[in-house]
């Protein structure tokens, strides 16, 4: 499963980055409006740290088809090749897909509810397909059971595409689909850390450290001790 930061404050893509292996940056609009700074200002900020080879996601805003593709090239024009583009899974996004897939575009079909949302942004020829997993669990619905659902009809079908889960709150959901061997997830910087966040881990960390000292000295490793 590959693993990528959803999120745009550039201050805290560079503290995930340097601790955990990483594949790439999510962002969408709203993300985007939080940082109070000029979209594509951020988005090459971004795209300069992560390199040219990681992947980064980033949304069409137009409505139509004909303004989303125009988006699309905008977007892959100023952020690269290796630049995913963001089409909401819609009638007129799936119309956008299909031209934008004919040329040579990657596309991650988004605001996925529903596994036959993703079948037709597979069928359409998108690379990804983002369900958001807790906004569907907010709707009264099971979000990683519909998750699995996608990942299986993808498999069923023999379609290229693969999930992208999106939408997480508890590193719990992050798990399930990790065992249940989806294609990737988009991931909140601090649901990131929560997933080595653990006093055990913390506590044992300690004891040993504490054993060592009481052998060696205090402050010492196995670096700076005295052999003899």
């Amino acid at each position: 499963m590959k693993l990528l930061i959803d999120d745009a404050h550039i201050d805290l893509i560079k503290k995930i980055c340097d601790y955990y292996p990483v594949d790439g940056v999510t962002t969408n609009p709203s993300i985007l409006a939080k940082s109070g700074r000029q979209p594509f200002e951020v988005l090459k900020e971004i795209r300069s740290f992560i390199g040219k080879d990681a992947e980064l996601h980033v949304q069409v805003v137009a409505k139509d088809a004909e303004g989303m593709v125009e988006d699309a090239h905008r977007i892959v024009k100023e952020l690269g090749a290796n630049t995913y583009v963001k089409v909401p899974s819609v009638p007129e996004g799936f119309k956008a897909m299909k031209i934008l897939v004919k040329g040579n575009i990657n596309i991650t079909a988004t605001a996925i509810y529903t596994p036959m949302q993703a079948f037709l942004a597979a069928k359409c020829g998108a690379s990804y397909a983002a369900p958001y997993v807790n906004r569907i669990d907010n709707m009264g619905f099971n979000g990683i059971r519909v998750t699995k659902q996608i990942h299986d009809i993808f498999k069923n079908n023999n379609l290229k595409t693969e999930v992208l889960a999106a939408s997480f709150k508890n590193s719990q959901q992050v798990l399930e689909l990790c065992e249940y061997g989806i294609g990737a997830s988009t991931i909140a910087p601090d649901i990131i850390e929560g997933l080595v966040k653990n006093q055990a881990i913390t506590s044992a960390v300690d004891d040993f450290i504490k054993d060592f000292e009481a052998l060696t000295g205090e402050g010492k490793t196995m670096s700076n001790y005295d052999l003899y």
